[in-house]
């Protein structure tokens, strides 16, 4: 059972950054910037820039917390807390505690009775699966694939039959060799959907294959990566309600319909697959088959 404030305590409260736009902060974001007594921010110069773009004085001690520093920041944090003031918790971008520094501050504030909320927002999570076109109704976060190849890859096989669409964030530099161990571990055919840069000046969204990004990914990549894979493919066709041949549930008509609003006949088709957990040469044999008819 959670305790509610105590008397004479302060709150922590964590606050989603932005991840790209300054313009999508929350409006409890910019009033709490200007009045928390202590603002804990990952990156500290960041957090001045930002203010500056809200036109915000953060008026409260700024303290630095980045993941190296942060369980040593967390005692004097919790004495803030505990004399009565208010902790405003930001990282760079998104939610704190989600791959970014915040969970140890968390734990430790609920172990003492402390109360904890949040002002929601931004999550590179949750915006790349909602823009990937793959099955939202059950998925999980992964966070960062391990950095040694053997770790990643035991870690791939182990996630090959989860029926889940997957989100993981990725270094841009580690890109291509990710989507090539994935594509071995889950099948070169896998769909997959590479976020770069969401909401930012130059975002881009690829939607393939696992072989196909992964040939892509070789030719070099900048910027912030969060990819969604599909689930194990019979767990994708239940979660869309297909449990019949590709011809069954009528994808020709979905293929036609996107032709006729200005997409190609391949990349009609490699929509289609990656929206229904198919192959794209099962959906291309749908179409000529609805032809043929």
């Amino acid at each position: 059972m959670s305790a509610g404030k105590a008397a004479g305590q302060g709150t922590l409260i964590l606050a989603a950054a932005p991840i790209g736009r300054s313009t999508d902060a929350s409006a409890g974001l910019v009033s709490a910037l200007g009045s928390a007594d202590v603002v804990a921010a990952e990156d500290t110069r960041r957090l001045r820039r930002l203010a500056a773009a809200l036109d915000v004085r953060v008026t409260g001690r700024l303290v630095s917390c980045y993941e190296d520093v942060e369980a040593a920041k967390v005692p004097g944090l919790i004495g803030d807390l505990t004399s009565g003031q208010d902790v405003l918790l930001i990282t760079d971008a998104g939610m704190p505690g989600i791959s970014d520094p915040g969970y140890r501050l968390v734990t430790a504030a609920v172990a003492a009775g402390l109360a904890v909320t949040v002002l929601p927002g931004p999550s590179a999570v949750t915006s790349a699966l909602a823009v990937s076109g793959l099955p939202t109704d059950r998925f999980c976060f992964e966070g960062f694939p391990p950095r040694r190849a053997g770790e990643r890859s035991r870690r791939f096989t182990e996630l090959a039959g989860e029926r889940r669409t997957m989100v993981f964030f990725e270094s841009p530099r580690r890109l291509a060799v990710t989507l090539a161990d994935l594509a071995r571990a889950f099948g070169e055919e896998r769909a997959v959907v590479v976020c770069r840069e969401l909401t930012k000046t130059h975002e881009e969204i690829l939607r393939g294959t696992l072989a196909e990004l992964a040939q892509w990914a070789t030719q070099g990549v900048l910027g912030e990566i969060t990819l969604v894979v599909a689930g194990a493919r019979d767990a994708a066709r239940r979660s869309t309600g297909i449990t019949e041949p590709a011809e069954a549930v009528d994808v020709a008509s979905e293929v036609a319909a996107a032709e006729q609003a200005g997409s190609t006949r391949a990349e009609a088709i490699a929509a289609t697959a990656v929206r229904h957990g198919l192959r794209k040469r099962e959906v291309y044999d749908a179409v000529v088959k609805a032809k043929a008819r």
